[in-house]
């Protein structure tokens, strides 16, 4: 069974357990649309699914305690165990609703943490959900024991019925999140030592993001060749790949999948995910990817600019880095992809479908143009002693021509990163370095 509480936003805004921000420029309809979609994706039977109206929520039960007993009868009539409340809830609601119902609980966090917890397949990728789903049921101890009732010892009035054994409860979550931690902190570590042994081969890096079921992993195939899982359904894939792919002028760059962003997407999974994400942060090139045939593009846009502003990225402030992908073009109707054409030209997009392949050779060339626009291409002459210094430049920039000029002398046309050009200068004296005209 699906709920989604539409709040009344004049009397709602501030209540406890609401979310910080609007929770989506949708309409309830299509939100609730994408919750039973969620349910979907790991295989729940929805035998019912509905709005239901806030007007003020409660701290005990967020619904009012009419909607509660009505509630009731209908979780009893569908005869459901599990309901999905599409909203934050904190632990006293969620129990007491438990209570209520007689009936399992989740809200909108629980249930993509569920989604997670199945769809993880990579020792990084469980780790990341276990961390998530500890950090969520530390908060949550008030409801997750029912024999807390029990006096567990001690004296005197401190401590009440069953705190030593919440008490021990967090110190076993706390001592796991640890040991969790610092294997991820060694995760991080090792993917810092492939992306510096990446960066010795001089690939530019670009990073596919984007809402949940955009397609990025069928665009990440059609760029690549890979077979990364896809299908249509939320959260197909959670573990980041990477491959190469080729771009028109000859010239390669490394193309990194990430998981796809959700409205409301957990805090602890940002969190717990962030040594995946850490791709996106290194990335020259970041590719969002929309699905332009949805009609809730929009809001799915400002949703992952807002998970990227989690992640200190200005999509809006540094457009040069982010380069708009609309997908899944072959879903439009004629009229639809002539308007969306002219909208994409507009907004400097590029419009692909990738699953039959059109618009993927306009999207090559525009990564590879984006590319070069923050790299500068420079000249240099090598005597023949400067072997090492020849060495460092084919580890560290992209040779783009060689020519000899005679005597041993060999100049190279290559183009060096923003990051590099400075130990270049370094190496070689500034002198030596010439611009060259593209």
């Amino acid at each position: 069974m699906v709920l989604l509480p539409v709040l009344d936003k004049k009397r709602g805004k501030g209540a406890r357990g609401a979310p910080g921000r609007d929770a989506s420029q949708r309409s309830p309809q299509a939100r609730l649309d994408e919750v039973v979609g969620l349910a979907a994706a790991i295989d729940l039977d929805v035998v019912v699914s509905g709005l239901a109206a806030v007007p003020s929520p409660r701290p005990a039960t967020l619904f009012g305690s009419g909607k509660v007993e009505e509630l009731k009868g209908l979780v009893r009539a569908e005869d459901a165990g599990l309901v999905i409340v599409d909203h934050p809830l904190t632990p006293v609601q969620q129990r007491n609703l438990e209570t209520a119902w007689q009936a399992k609980v989740l809200d909108r966090a629980g249930l993509i943490l569920e989604i997670f917890g199945r769809r993880a397949r990579t020792r990084e990728g469980r780790l990341q959900v276990e961390l998530a789903h500890l950090l969520y049921q530390k908060s949550r101890l008030v409801r997750s024991w029912t024999h807390l009732e029990r006096q567990r010892g001690g004296f005197g009035f401190l401590g009440g019925p069953g705190e030593t054994q919440i008490e021990a409860d967090r110190r076993i979550i706390g001592d796991r999140i640890a040991v969790i931690r610092e294997e991820l902190e060694q995760v991080r570590r090792t993917r810092g030592l492939h992306r510096k042994s990446r960066q010795r081969v001089p690939y530019p890096s670009v990073a596919l993001v984007g809402y949940t079921n955009a397609g990025k992993s069928t665009l990440f195939n059609a760029l690549t060749g890979a077979s990364v899982h896809a299908e249509d359904t939320l959260f197909a894939t959670l573990d980041p790949t990477i491959r190469a792919v080729s771009l028109p002028g000859g010239s390669k760059a490394v193309l990194s999948d990430t998981v796809g962003f959700i409205s409301d997407l957990p805090t602890t999974l940002i969190a717990a995910f962030r040594a995946t994400l850490e791709e996106v942060l290194e990335a020259e090139l970041i590719l969002h990817v929309r699905d332009i045939a949805d009609k809730t593009s929009g809001s799915q846009r400002a949703d992952v600019n807002a998970v990227l502003s989690e992640l200190d990225i200005d999509a809006e402030g540094d457009p040069g880095r982010l380069l708009e992908v609309w997908n899944k073009a072959d879903l439009l109707d004629d009229v639809a992809l002539r308007r969306a054409r002219n909208e994409a030209r507009r907004a400097r997009a590029i419009l692909v479908s990738a699953a039959t392949g059109s618009g993927l050779d306009a999207l090559r060339s525009e990564i590879e143009r984006r590319l070069n626009l923050r790299r500068e291409t420079i000249e240099i002459a090598l005597k023949p002693e400067e072997g090492s210094l020849s060495n460092w430049i084919y580890e560290n920039c992209e040779v783009i021509g060689r020519s000899a000029l005679g005597e041993g002398i060999t100049s190279l046309r290559i183009r060096v990163a923003p990051e590099k050009r400075e130990r270049l200068a370094r190496l070689a004296g500034p002198a030596r370095l010439r611009l060259a005209a593209e």
